[in-house]
C-alpha cells in the first residue's frame, strides 16, 4: 500500500509571502506531495515567513 505524501504549509507575513507559498505549493504538488491541514499528518511542515 502507497501512502500519499503530505505536507502542511503555513504562510506568516505579507501578500509576497503569499504568493512565495503558492509558488511552492505548487512544486509540491507537482512532486507528487498533497497538501493537509493536518500537522500530525504531514510528512513536511513549511513556515513562510516575512523577512523585513
Amino acid at each position: 500500500v502507497t501512502q500519499t505524501r503530505q505536507y502542511h504549509l503555513v504562510t506568516l507575513g505579507c501578500p509576497k509571502n503569499e504568493v512565495d507559498s503558492d509558488k511552492l505549493a505548487g512544486t509540491l504538488v507537482a512532486d507528487g506531495m498533497v497538501s493537509t491541514d493536518r500537522v500530525e499528518d504531514a510528512e513536511l511542515i513549511v513556515v513562510n515567513t516575512c523577512a523585513f
